[in-house]
């Protein structure tokens, strides 16, 4: 019983991870990876620091990154992870780990490209090492910006 709702929990999130093309770290981060994508108001970053800080959102992560671990535990080979997987499982990490960023990720054969704004240079200086931990990433090709947050 358990690993049929195991099953049907990874495929309800292997459907919805398909229908888009890149995964987000917050509602306001850009919607491609393509150079020259603005983000908007990239200096406002408290919605998005409580969005990720909150209790609920941290619980949906940790689910996102249980399911994704038990269905590739369940299909074999831990370091052959399709594309869709390594967008979501790269966007979690970050997300938890640098929840002030404005960041969009996108795979394509193990190559991640992040582009985005981060508001300081420590954060990021952590984008690359966090997406590499991710099994399955190959190289991280990185289009962010360090834009300070607004003091209003």
């Amino acid at each position: 019983m358990n690993k049929l709702i195991t099953l049907l929990l990874g495929s309800s999130l292997l459907v919805s991870a398909v229908g888009c093309d890149v995964a987000r770290t917050s509602s306001d981060a850009p919607t491609s990876v393509e150079d020259g994508v603005v983000v908007e108001n990239p200096g406002e970053v408290e919605e998005t620091l409580e969005d990720a800080s909150s209790e609920i959102r941290q619980d949906q992560l940790n689910s996102d990154i249980r399911a994704r671990e038990q269905r590739n535990d369940w299909m074999g080979d831990q370091t052959e992870r399709a594309d869709s997987d390594l967008e979501s499982e790269v966007r979690a990490k970050l997300e938890a780990n640098i929840p002030r960023a404005k960041l969009t990720i996108d795979a394509e054969d193990g190559n991640v490209v992040i582009a985005g704004t981060v508001p300081d240079r420590r954060e990021y200086d952590t984008i690359e090492p966090l997406a590499k931990e991710i099994l399955g990433v190959k190289a991280v090709t990185m289009n962010v910006e360090v834009v300070p947050p607004n003091n209003n």
